[in-house]
């Protein structure tokens, strides 16, 4: 079963689908590790900055000096997910964790296309305005697939890649997830799914919800994280249309058309793997393994799931610095 296939299932298990924060509490990878005092929403919203650019104001948050690397989030979370990764890495790197846009905070204006593709292309605009060349990527669930999108178009651009659960290739969408294609499009998909979890952040650790399906701990949901991730997307009629937008957007993720370039690309790329998701199987794994020239291997994650990046931020440092080379 694949991403789409669980936004399918129900609206509620949709909308708790970013809802986790666990930074600082959840697992850690690192044995004996003493992790950094966790970032809560008031420090990463007082932290947050703006860059203008073509395709609108984009939201940011940056920690760290020296070379970049930019996180790229899933979706409909926003920045906040790699909050722990960045109080990890920021010793290391100058570290940049960006809104897409239409998700988290990013001011888009309207009629701006929030396709996968153009997503990448704001991710170059934003680098052009913050003076930076060259990156290293670290991307998980569509976040993923956006950077191999940016590694396609922009392979100077890229030092590193680090990828997690993500999507390897289009995949037709599943007859379910049309429907919620065809309400985005009527403009009721936002109404659908965002004003429940709000009013009752309970849906979100639920059974049902993603904390049960996608996280290794519910109990490490909080009303913040909720607040953080969902309260922008319904913040005025433009956001939810905005939400509606990107949702379309994920009908199709144009991979396919990137694979000749990415097989011709010589970036390290290293692919860590939650071995219990159930959205993005292993054979996605094996399948970028096989692609990259440069591929460092993968690292399977007993018992981690889509979003283990957020759960797990020691492991991932530890990932991002073997990949660095610090």
């Amino acid at each position: 079963m694949d991403r789409r296939q669980f936004v399918g299932w129900t609206s509620g298990a949709l909308a708790a689908g970013a809802l986790i924060n666990c930074a600082g509490r959840g697992m850690s990878a690192a044995s004996g590790a003493v992790a950094p005092s966790p970032i809560d929403a008031a420090a990463f919203h007082a932290a947050r900055r703006f860059a203008d650019t073509a395709f609108g104001r984009i939201a940011y948050v940056e920690r760290g000096a020296g070379k970049a690397a930019l996180f790229l989030h899933g979706f409909p979370l926003n920045g906040f997910q790699w909050r722990g990764a960045l109080e990890r890495l920021s010793a290391h790197r100058r570290c940049i964790a960006a809104d897409f846009m239409g998700l988290g905070y990013s001011e888009i204006p309207d009629g701006q296309s929030l396709r996968p593709e153009v997503q990448a292309d704001m991710l170059a605009a934003l680098l052009d305005r913050l003076s930076i060349p060259v990156v290293d990527l670290v991307g998980n669930d569509s976040g993923g697939a956006i950077a191999q999108l940016f590694l396609a178009r922009y392979p100077n651009r890229v030092r590193t890649v680090l990828l997690t659960n993500c999507d390897a290739r289009q995949d037709n969408p599943p007859t379910p997830f049309l429907q919620f294609v065809a309400w985005a499009r009527e403009g009721t998909w936002a109404d659908r799914s965002l004003p429940p979890v709000l009013a009752d952040k309970s849906i979100a650790r639920s059974s049902r919800g993603i904390g049960g399906i996608a996280y290794s701990n519910p109990a490490n949901l909080t009303d913040e994280a909720i607040e953080c991730y969902f309260a922008p997307l319904v913040s005025s009629p433009l956001r939810k249309q905005q939400y509606n937008d990107f949702t379309i957007g994920l009908e199709r993720v144009p991979l396919v058309e990137a694979e000749p370039a990415l097989r011709r690309c010589t970036t390290p790329v290293r692919i860590v793997w939650g071995a219990a998701d159930t959205f993005f199987p292993q054979s996605y794994a094996d399948w970028l393994d096989q692609l990259f020239q440069h591929s460092r291997g993968i690292r399977r994650v007993a018992g981690a799931k889509l979003y283990f990046p957020e759960e797990m931020p020691d492991l991932i440092a530890e990932e991002a610095r073997k990949l660095w080379g610090v």
